[in-house]
């Protein structure tokens, strides 16, 4: 992604740090846990974390036994995954990977597609993520969903204002979101769209989870999430239907995963 002042701006105020550790974000957080541990190759296995953030994901990875590096643009999200045990963290650009052909057993894209606003940016990410893999790896992105703001603005009561619903209205238009809080400009797909962006990147075929479905809509949610048995029903419920087509677009998140 193109690290612009703003967005900048925007990471360094260390928001990312605890972001999927606290409220419903948690529900993404753990979704996403699920999927991957289901999904990727077993431990010891090496995995490539793009965009990785403070490495809220690379952490776990880890601790369950795999060999973790690291890569974002954010300098201070760099700092931050550096100092997690057994974590190697560096600078780097989705579009442009500093790693040799076919060197990981799986590629992680948990960020970047929705800080690329450019489909040929997205794909030429996702061709980077491939080449990267070896063959038989895999290669999993999230992407938000086109709703997603619409959605979260409702829930949250900015929809109210002005400035937020002309935002909301122009990314459910083109997909297109520059939110008046934080800045920058990001992209919401429609759930339809991402097997092409994988097709046209060399993945003939893709599977497609929806992360939270709707219960991150639920204003309840933080009290299932803060009860591990209400927790454990919730995710099981969200697993039965994470596939389920006319479901997708519901979920703030999907997690898309080829091999």
């Amino acid at each position: 992604m193109t690290v612009t002042r703003e967005l900048l701006a925007y990471y360094e105020q260390d928001i990312e740090h605890t972001r999927l550790s606290e409220g419903r974000n948690r529900l993404e957080f753990w979704r996403t846990q699920d999927v991957l541990r289901r999904t990727l190759p077993p431990a010891p296995a090496r995995v490539l974390d793009v965009g990785g953030g403070t490495g809220a994901h690379a952490a776990w990875l880890v601790a369950d036994g795999y060999e973790v590096e690291l890569l974002d643009p954010v300098p201070l999200h760099v700092e931050r995954a550096a100092e997690l045990d057994g974590v190697t963290a560096r600078l780097g650009d989705a579009r442009s990977l500093p790693v040799r052909d076919a060197s990981f057993d799986a590629v992680l894209m948990l960020g970047p597609l929705y800080h690329l606003a450019e489909r040929a940016d997205r794909v030429l990410a996702l061709s980077e993520a491939r080449r990267a893999v070896r063959q038989g790896g895999y290669v999993a992105a999230a992407t938000i969903n086109r709703y997603a703001g619409l959605h979260d603005t409702f829930y949250t009561g900015s929809y109210l204002r002005e400035p937020e619903r002309r935002a909301v209205h122009t990314s459910v238009a083109d997909g297109v979101m520059l939110s008046p809080k934080r800045g920058f400009t990001a992209y919401f797909h429609d759930p339809d769209e991402v097997p092409g962006e994988f097709a046209d990147a060399g993945f003939p075929s893709v599977t497609r989870y929806g992360l939270e479905g709707a219960f991150w809509l639920y204003g309840d949610v933080g009290d299932w999430l803060d009860d591990p048995e209400r927790r454990s029903l919730m995710l099981d419920a969200q697993r039965s239907m994470e596939s389920v087509p006319s479901l997708l677009g519901i979920s703030g998140h999907l997690l898309t995963v080829a091999r």
